[in-house]
């Protein structure tokens, strides 16, 4: 055997018999354990007290006594849901509850008025009463007695896909022209402080919580006499 053919077989047999110490050979013994951050025992002597750090009052650490007021306190945000009005919504909600801790703000929709309601109901019957003429007027108008359809009729059939597109998309545009509102009311304790309907603007998040605290420490009338 020459060495290259000893090295190949010396190897495997050295690896085998070093696997066969390991397994039998104890394991060394576990240092003792120290607890960090335990500070060391001192026989027979007394240990220092602990020091204790002063705080120091700033006055800019004070707080402002603002957020005092606001419990027991209610800001209703009424907007409109269908203005995509309701991203500014929270961030006002966010914000008067970070400026006064305790204030419950709530968060609801204002609806348009009635007549726009009704009309917004009515919208998408008429959208799929189009529709349903266009597709099949052809048969719906000798049921009603006429023997003839009209030209508008004939028009719109000539173009039958554009038309029903043409009338969902701007079926679509009124019914959400009608619902909507437009609004972003403010209102705290029952008292409107902020109305979008009025100013024709959204109020700044500095202006509303002003608003807000003038509200919330205005001086309560007490009526009778002493």
């Amino acid at each position: 055997m020459d060495r290259s053919q000893l090295i190949l077989l010396g190897l495997p047999i050295f690896l085998f018999c070093s696997d066969l110490f390991n397994l039998f050979t104890p394991p060394p013994p576990k240092p003792p354990s120290h607890r960090p951050n335990q500070p060391p025992h001192i026989p027979n002597q007394q240990r220092p007290p602990a020091f204790i750090p002063e705080t120091l009052d700033f006055p800019s650490q004070k707080q402002s006594g603002l957020g005092a007021v606001g419990y027991g306190n209610t800001v209703e945000i009424n907007f409109c849901v269908s203005c995509s009005f309701k991203g500014t919504a929270v961030t006002m909600k966010k914000m008067l509850e970070t400026a006064f801790p305790g204030l419950d703000v709530i968060l609801a929709n204002y609806p348009p008025p009635a007549p726009k309601r009704l009309l917004a109901k009515v919208v998408p019957v008429a959208q799929m009463g189009v529709i349903g003429m266009i597709v099949a007027g052809d048969r719906i108008f000798p049921m009603i007695g006429i023997a003839h359809p009209p030209a508008w009729f004939n028009s719109l059939r000539a173009n039958r896909f554009g038309s029903m597109a043409s009338t969902w998309l701007i079926g679509n545009f009124l019914q959400s022209y009608l619902q909507s509102s437009s609004a972003f009311e403010v209102l705290c304790n029952g008292e409107l402080v902020f109305s979008k309907l009025k100013e024709g603007r959204f109020p700044g998040e500095i202006e509303l919580r002003d608003l807000i605290s003038k509200t919330l420490t205005k001086p309560s009338i007490v009526s009778g006499s002493y």
